[in-house]
């Protein structure tokens, strides 16, 4: 599984979930690709008012903030 890490600068709630995905103890590694909003009108319109947003590449869920870290390991779960 990857995730992918939609957010943008100068946000201080994606530096949170950032914060809280990289302390968040996993059994594995996992790639996170970080996609700036920013870069694509589609990609504002569709996330804009939701960034920090994590999104699973094999299921297409997604997980909005506020998130803990007792939701990301859930929503980690295979």
């Amino acid at each position: 599984m990857e995730l992918q890490f939609y957010t943008t600068s100068h946000c201080q709630l994606c530096d949170l979930a950032e914060h809280l995905l990289i302390h968040t103890p996993l059994a594995e590694p996992m790639p996170v690709d970080a996609i700036d909003i920013a870069e694509s009108e589609a990609l504002v319109n569709a996330y804009g008012t939701r960034i920090p947003v994590l999104r699973r590449t094999d299921t297409g869920a997604e997980l909005d903030w506020p998130f803990d870290q007792n939701q990301l390991l859930a929503f980690l779960e295979p």
